[in-house]
């Protein structure tokens, strides 16, 4: 049977695999099939488990035969970011130090979807150990944005986007430290949601900054997003982060609508350089929200200014001490010819981190430092309280908030590598998020002139997610945007 995976929803497939429309394995196949057509193009992923990709599907259908699937995700092909660790299937974080590094055991999220029989296809492209906003830090080359081959799909989790905006899969896992999975949503089209710092394992990720981190769902629209999220979420005792609450029923939840929903529009997250097209799609989707129900006001996060020093301080801070493990000595990449250990130390690193993980290994050094500590990374805590104190602030008067996801649309591959600070400004729209451990997502609300998506931001109070998914998917349910899909050849291929 001719199976277009880009035309599918997660739900719309599941559905379909119920009533024998088509078989698991002709999913898998489909999806094979246009990875196969396109990557060659997009650099999606990193390693394509096809051998046991086949094994999950053959195994799901057994069940399908049976009538015993396990879940909506029994048989749907999902990808993942390269930072889960996947039993028996490499896991390199974009990085040479750990290029041939194969765990031994999944993490908390990997399992979750195998035990509900997903159907795991490869491990995607990102920046090397999630530190960066384009994908191009990659030690393996960047991904390029589906819509326009001469763009970034964004970072960290480009790879993922990219692979369900391109129909290489039916949803995909990111993580998001800054905004790596809601920014590369907005790029490519699709819905990016983080979830509440806590709500979802990091047992078993790949570290960059331990309190920023956060495991979540790429789909191609909010229903999707709350079957993801209702999977993974959940308390998990080997993640000391992991907050012991309840987990909802996001897909039941959805059809609350917006009457009575009170949405804050914060009035330093639009500002001067933003791209015009961005801020007026943002403005058209707040007045949407309004005409089905919600009550809009201007809210003030007056600290906003600060998140982005306060962020790469402390993101780096943490990534210092969590990337000091790979010492060439327990895994990962050994230099040969190294006449002492500390040689084999410096070796090792030199030759395996790629530069803008040494970049931000050096400055969270320098700020833990003795002498250094208190006027930097100290301030920078103090500072993280005011961010997220504001955030308190304006959602004890309001449900949530409503920002763009970015302040422009996707930009050219290499505009900005050569200037690390434009770069970090990318996500100034979702660095304070992190910092206040909220959750957010994105999901498409227009394009610009040159057809290239541009994201809608809702930001929710702690564990509020349902609420956030539910406003969500009404704006969505009004809207086409999230229908759209990239052309067969970019306006860059012509």
């Amino acid at each position: 049977m001719n199976v277009d995976p880009s035309s599918l929803t997660l739900a719309g497939a599941a559905l379909r695999l119920s009533a024998r429309e088509f078989t698991a394995s002709e999913l898998l196949e489909a999806c094979l099939r246009r990875i196969a057509d396109t990557e060659p193009r997009l650099h999606a992923f990193l390693t394509v488990s096809e051998a046991e990709a086949r094994r999950q599907a053959a195994t799901a259908d057994e069940r399908f035969a049976r009538g015993e699937a396990l879940s909506a995700l029994d048989g749907i092909p999902i990808a993942l970011k390269d930072v889960f660790l996947t039993r028996g299937v490499r896991t390199t974080a974009a990085s040479r130090i750990l290029e041939n590094f194969v765990p031994p055991y999944d993490g908390t999220a990997v399992a979750r979807l195998r035990s509900r029989g997903a159907v795991l296809i490869g491990k995607t492209n990102c920046d090397e150990f999630a530190m960066g906003s384009s994908t191009e830090n990659s030690a393996y080359g960047p991904s390029f944005n589906p819509w326009d081959w001469s763009r970034v799909p964004g970072g960290s989790s480009g790879g993922s986007a990219v692979a369900v905006a391109a129909g290489q899969c039916l949803a995909a896992l990111g993580t998001d430290t800054g905004g790596s999975i809601r920014l590369p949503a907005a790029y490519c089209g699709i819905v990016g949601f983080k979830p509440t710092y806590g709500r979802v394992s990091r047992y078993g990720i790949v570290a960059y900054a331990s309190s920023l981190d956060q495991v979540g769902p790429f789909t191609r629209d909010v229903r999707d997003a709350a079957i993801l999220l209702e999977a993974l979420a959940g308390h998990d005792p080997r993640d000391a982060t992991s907050a012991p609450v309840e987990t909802p029923g996001y897909e039941s939840l959805l059809d609350r609508g917006l009457d009575a929903i009170r949405i804050g529009v914060p009035r330093e997250y639009f500002h001067e350089g933003m791209q015009p097209e961005v801020e007026s799609s943002v403005r058209e989707a707040i007045a949407l929200l309004e005409s089905l129900g919600a009550s809009v006001e201007i809210v003030s996060l007056p600290h906003a200014g600060y998140a982005i020093a306060t962020y790469y301080l402390i993101a780096t801070a943490e990534a210092s001490s969590n990337l000091a493990r790979y010492d060439g000595i327990r895994y990962g990449r050994r230099a040969g010819g190294a006449a002492t250990l500390v040689d084999t130390y410096r070796q090792s690193r030199d030759q395996g981190f790629g530069p803008e993980v040494k970049r931000r290994i050096l400055l969270g050094t320098y700020a833990l430092s003795a002498g250094y500590y208190d006027a930097y990374y100290g301030k920078a805590q103090k500072a993280r309280t005011l961010v997220r104190k504001d955030f308190e602030d304006a959602l004890a008067r309001c449900d949530l908030l409503v920002a763009p996801t970015a302040p422009t649309t996707a930009f050219h591959l290499g505009e900005k590598l050569e200037d690390p600070l434009s770069m970090y400004l990318s996500d100034v729209l979702t660095i304070s998020v992190n910092l206040a451990g909220l959750p957010a997502v994105s999901v498409p609300c227009g394009v610009d002139a040159c057809g290239l998506p541009i994201g809608l931001q809702l930001i929710g109070k702690p564990f509020g997610e349902a609420t956030l998914l539910s406003a969500a998917y009404a704006y969505e349910r009004s809207t086409h945007w999230h229908e759209g899909r990239p052309p067969a050849a970019p306006r860059s291929a012509a």
